[in-house]
């Protein structure tokens, strides 16, 4: 969060932005959860107000009294040290407490970290503003989440009426160079960051390029149209067999209507748009796709050296009218390396050299997840305007792909 800006103000507009991300859901939607890593719309709205409740409210405000005792269990989501916990795959069988009930948790917990705002003190703040960063990361899952439900239902349903296109003239793929060298890697100012971007240390990098801009809807038709989902030479072998057992042959949301293909978008379910970036992607498809363009997908390290030297983050303004989660697509095709989808690399999610994990609950935040993930990098249109930053650190598991996720290819000098 930026420091120019009152923290009550950024409070109470970040816990605005969570409730108009929900706002063009009717009181159904509130509470589907389709598959087990998809939540309810109305976890994540209890769920963030639950972080302020459980980390801030409990422990610093005085005689403070939990709205309803049964919502520590109900929506803590993975802090085994916060006790027990209702597990990810029952999310969707809340139909009580009802979403009313929910806002009204929002309003009371809102109502308490407000007034312990009042009185200057650097403990809270700093839980705050972790607090914030955490329901921010909240709203983008929130919106792959809506998108997700939507998206396995037979009426696909629209998120919000809107009409885009993207520029026909795709430019032709350019290439950035990185020069050989060693490279200082990680978060390195006093502004807010995670802990799995902590620990500043030297890279050694070989001469590489990376492309300057992300895959199209049209490249990746070349790939299927070639046979690329059927060509197990191109795959992983952890990659062909998860293909192979799910009967995947094609992107996330993509369906064959009357001999073209379609895809579902927040904005419903249309004819593919062929400059769009490709989205919905799994590592295993991003880097058989790389293989079949006779390219690499790139290290979370190259990334970071060619954003820094391509793209200016400069400072982002956390205000409200800034968080333009519903102005989609972000950018119309642009080559920055930031800000469109979050990005593939090779690379496997683990501590840098000198990470340090936290004591207690907030340990469970991002260290015990450093095994069996991949970075991702950049952030995605729904990303948060103030989470835009070189060094930040997104990961999944490889078979992932509801997220807002798509390809940057990269390759040794010629």
């Amino acid at each position: 969060m930026t420091k120019h800006i009152p923290l009550t103000l950024q409070f109470n507009q970040v816990r605005n932005v969570s409730e108009a991300i929900c706002k063009p859901l009717d009181i159904e939607d509130y509470s589907i959860q389709v598959d087990r890593f998809a939540s309810p719309a109305k976890w994540h709205l209890a769920h963030t107000t639950w972080f302020y409740e459980s980390f801030i409210l409990e422990k610093h405000y005085k005689d403070y009294r939990p709205f309803d005792e049964q919502f520590s269990y109900l929506f803590n989501s993975y802090y085994f040290s916060k006790g027990e916990r209702l597990t990810q795959s029952e999310r969707g069988v809340l139909s009580r407490p009802s979403i009313n009930k929910i806002y009204e948790y929002r309003e009371y917990v809102n109502k308490h970290v407000v007034e312990l705002l009042e009185g200057p003190n650097e403990a809270i703040n700093k839980l705050l503003v972790l607090g914030l960063n955490h329901e921010q990361q909240h709203q983008e899952l929130l919106l792959q989440d809506i998108k997700y439900n939507f998206g396995s239902s037979p009426l696909y349903p629209t998120y919000i009426e809107k009409d885009f296109k993207f520029n026909d003239d795709i430019e032709p793929q350019n290439f950035f160079s990185i020069d050989e060298g060693v490279y200082e890697i990680g978060h390195d100012s006093n502004l807010f960051c995670f802990d799995n971007e902590k620990g500043l240390h030297k890279q050694y990098l070989h001469d590489a390029k990376i492309a300057d801009r992300l895959i199209t809807n049209r490249e990746f038709k070349g790939f299927i149209n070639d046979g690329g989902y059927d060509e197990p030479l191109l795959w992983l072998a952890d990659g062909w067999e998860w293909k192979e057992k799910n009967k995947i042959s094609n992107p996330l949301y993509w369906k064959k209507k009357d001999g073209f293909w379609h895809y579902f978008t927040l904005h419903g379910f249309r004819k593919i748009d062929p400059a769009a970036p490709v989205t919905h992607i799994s590592y295993y498809e991003a880097n058989a796709f790389a293989r079949w363009a006779g390219f690499r997908l790139p290290t979370e390290f190259e990334w970071e050296v060619a954003s820094k030297l391509h793209y200016d983050v400069g400072e982002k303004s956390n205000l409200l009218e800034d968080n333009n989660f519903l102005a989609l697509p972000r950018n119309d095709g642009d080559t920055s390396f930031i800000g469109n989808l979050w990005e593939h690399t090779e690379s496997s999610y683990l501590p840098y050299p000198m990470y340090k994990q936290e004591k207690g609950a907030f340990g469970e935040y991002n260290g015990k997840f450093m095994v069996n993930q991949m970075v991702l990098k950049g952030g995605s249109f729904a990303t948060p305007l103030t989470h835009i930053r070189h060094t930040y650190r997104n990961f999944y598991r490889p078979d992932a792909r509801w997220m807002f996720s798509g390809i940057r290819l990269a390759k040794q000098y010629d």
